[in-house]
């Protein structure tokens, strides 16, 4: 089975893009090897030690690159990517002889509370990694409009429609991430 790196893109205890993260990594059971790996230790990126990285900087690169793919999960911070998530991918795309992201599809979603979701952040999400990861999932996207009670406490979403759509997100990346598998 295909692992998996899920990064989440907020550093909240109580995120609501953590739960959409664990509702599809429930999703994906069977399907893939789900992963979630912490950006919350990681230093702001200094160019004068992408060369000696420090060691949450190590594990985490080594955490991505013992998977196969990689899902972002992001909410949206003034119409872009929070700097937790920024930087977590800069990390890993340094230095450029070891960019962790290389060779691996990748999908992008996100949840927020407003009409369009986090349908800008997914954009300058989709903008960065695009020149950096093999492939990446055009469709369907992903912007879910959370409302409170959307999982339930195992992760599962408790509207029908909702777990289908998700569950569609999941079967397509899943789809696309046995496609490039051996494409590095």
């Amino acid at each position: 089975m295909h692992k998996v790196a899920v990064i989440v893109g907020s550093l909240r205890k109580a995120s609501r893009n953590k739960e959409l993260a664990k509702a599809l990594m429930k999703l994906a059971e069977g399907k893939l090897d789900c992963r979630m790996i912490s950006i919350d230790d990681l230093p702001l990126l200094n160019g004068d030690k992408v060369n000696d990285p420090p060691p949450p900087v190590l594990r985490f690169k080594e955490e991505v690159e013992a998977c196969d793919a990689v899902l972002f999960v992001t909410p949206e911070h003034n119409r872009s990517i929070p700097a937790a998530m920024k930087n977590a991918f800069d990390w890993g795309s340094r230095p450029l002889s070891r960019n962790s992201w290389h060779g691996k599809p990748a999908a992008i979603t996100g949840t927020s509370g407003g009409r369009i979701s986090t349908a800008l952040a997914q954009q300058a999400m989709r903008t960065i990694a695009a020149d950096h990861v093999i492939a990446l999932l055009g469709s369907p996207e992903a912007f879910i409009q959370y409302q409170e009670g959307m999982f339930g406490e195992d992760g599962t979403p408790t509207d029908e429609k909702t777990r289908k759509f998700l569950q569609t997100f999941v079967d397509r990346f899943a789809e696309l991430v046995e496609a490039m598998a051996g494409k590095k």
